[in-house]
C-alpha cells in the first residue's frame, strides 16, 4: 500500500510534468543565473557540520580579487549581468577585507551580488560599507538557541553575534535577506519556539536544511534526524507556511513526494551545472560549491570559464547515469533524477534518499 507521501494528486502530477519539461529545456539552454565565488576557505568559527572542513588558516590561499574579476569580465559579453547573481561564500566571506572593493566592482559591471555569512564579523559599520558597495541580499546562519547554536558553530559568541546581525538586517527596508537553520536532533524539539523568536526579531523568510553527511558532518551521525522527525519537519514547515507569519521553506535538496510545492515555493530541481556554477578558492570551475571536487569541470587558470560552461558539465545536464541502485526502479526518478549532485559520493553513489526517509516514517505511523 502506498504511503501518503507517494499519493500525488493528478493536479500536482500535471504540475510536476510541466516542471520537468521546463528543467529539460533549461538543460539545453543552461542559462547561467547564479555564480558562487568561494572567496576564501578561512573561517572564524569551527562548525561541526562544515562540509569543507574550513579552518582559521586555510591550506588554499584566498583567490586574488583580480583573478575572479577577470572571470567576470570574460563572461560579461555572453550574459545579461542583471540576470546573474554573484554569491560570495566560503569559509566565511567576512574574513576578507576587500569584499566591498569586489562588490563595488561587480555593482559597476551591473551584477547583483549576495553573501552567506555566520554573522560573527557583521558589525553595523561593516554592513553599511557593504550596502554602499551594492550588496543585494544576504543570508545569516542560525542553528538554534544559544547553547545549541554555539555548540554546533564552535564559538561562544556565535549566537549573540548572529542575533545582533539579524536585528541589524531587520532595520534595512531595502535589503533582501533571510535566515537558514540546519535542523538536527538537538534543535528539532523546539522549532516552534525558535520560529517565534525569529519572528519577534524581524525574520520573515526562513530556510530550514538538514545536514548531509560529508566533511566534518560525516563524523557526527547524531546530526541526522530520525525518519519520524524528518517527516515531522515537513509537517512543521507546511503548517508554518499556512500560518503566513513567516515564510518557511525546506532547502533545495531532495524530492519530497506529496510535500512538493507545499514546503517550498516550487518543485524540486537540482540546478547545479544547469543554471548554477561556482568558482572555488583554488580556481576550480564547478557547480554548487557543496559538490565534491571530483565533479569540477575545469580551472580558471587553465580554461576559459564560458567555454567550460557551454561545453562541459555533461554529468550535470544528463543525469541518466544516476538511474542505478534504488533509483533504477523508482517511479519518481523522472522528477527527482537521483537527488542533488552534492548527495553523491566520490563513486557516484547516492548517500540517502529523502523520499525513502519519508516513506519509512509514514509506514510506521
Amino acid at each position: 500500500m502506498k504511503t501518503p507521501v507517494e499519493r500525488i494528486s493528478l493536479r500536482k502530477r500535471l504540475a510536476l510534468e510541466v516542471s520537468r519539461q521546463v528543467r529539460e529545456n533549461n538543460k539545453k539552454l543552461h542559462p547561467l543565473r547564479q555564480l558562487f565565488w568561494e572567496c576564501t576557505q578561512r573561517c572564524n568559527i569551527h562548525c561541526k557540520h562544515c562540509g569543507s572542513d574550513c579552518k582559521s588558516t586555510a591550506e588554499i590561499p584566498d583567490m586574488p580579487a583580480a583573478d575572479f574579476l577577470r572571470v567576470i569580465d570574460s563572461l560579461t559579453p555572453h550574459v545579461n549581468p542583471h540576470e546573474v547573481n554573484i554569491i560570495f561564500t566560503g569559509g566565511e566571506p567576512l574574513v576578507r577585507k576587500d569584499l566591498e572593493e569586489v562588490g563595488q566592482a561587480l555593482y559597476h559591471r551591473g551584477y547583483p551580488w549576495s553573501m552567506v555569512t555566520n554573522g560573527l564579523y557583521l558589525t553595523d559599520s561593516r554592513l553599511q560599507h557593504l550596502l554602499k558597495a551594492g550588496l543585494h541580499s544576504i543570508t545569516i546562519s542560525l542553528d538554534g538557541f544559544a547553547d545549541d547554536h554555539n555548540w554546533l558553530r564552535g564559538h561562544p559568541q556565535s549566537y549573540q553575534q548572529a542575533m545582533h546581525a539579524i536585528r541589524m538586517l531587520a532595520r534595512e527596508q531595502q535589503l533582501t535577506w533571510d535566515v537558514v537553520t540546519c535542523v538536527n536532533r538537538r534543535n528539532y524539539s523546539y522549532l516552534e519556539q525558535l520560529k517565534d523568536s525569529l519572528y519577534e526579531a524581524g525574520v520573515r523568510h526562513w530556510r530550514l536544511f538538514t545536514i548531509f553527511p560529508v566533511g566534518r558532518a560525516a563524523h557526527y551521525p547524531d546530526f541526522q534526524l530520525e525518519d519520524k522527525d524528518f517527516n515531522g519537519l515537513m509537517e512543521f514547515i507546511r503548517q508554518t507556511r499556512q500560518e503566513g507569519k513567516i515564510m518557511a521553506s525546506y532547502g533545495c535538496e531532495g524530492f519530497l513526494g506529496s510535500y512538493e510545492a507545499e514546503v517550498r515555493d516550487g518543485f524540486y530541481t537540482c540546478n547545479a551545472g544547469i543554471s548554477v556554477a561556482s568558482v572555488l578558492a583554488d580556481g576550480s570551475i564547478s557547480a554548487c560549491p557543496s559538490i565534491r571536487s571530483n565533479y569540477s569541470q575545469g580551472s580558471i587558470y587553465k580554461d576559459d570559464f564560458m567555454e567550460v560552461w557551454e561545453n562541459r558539465f555533461q554529468p550535470f545536464r544528463d543525469r541518466s547515469w544516476m538511474k542505478k541502485g534504488a533509483c533504477a526502479s523508482c517511479s519518481f526518478f523522472r522528477y527527482c533524477e537521483g537527488n542533488g549532485m552534492h548527495l553523491h559520493d566520490n563513486n557516484g553513489e547516492l548517500l540517502f534518499c529523502h523520499l525513502e526517509r519519508l516513506k519509512r516514517a509514514q509506514q510506521k505511523l
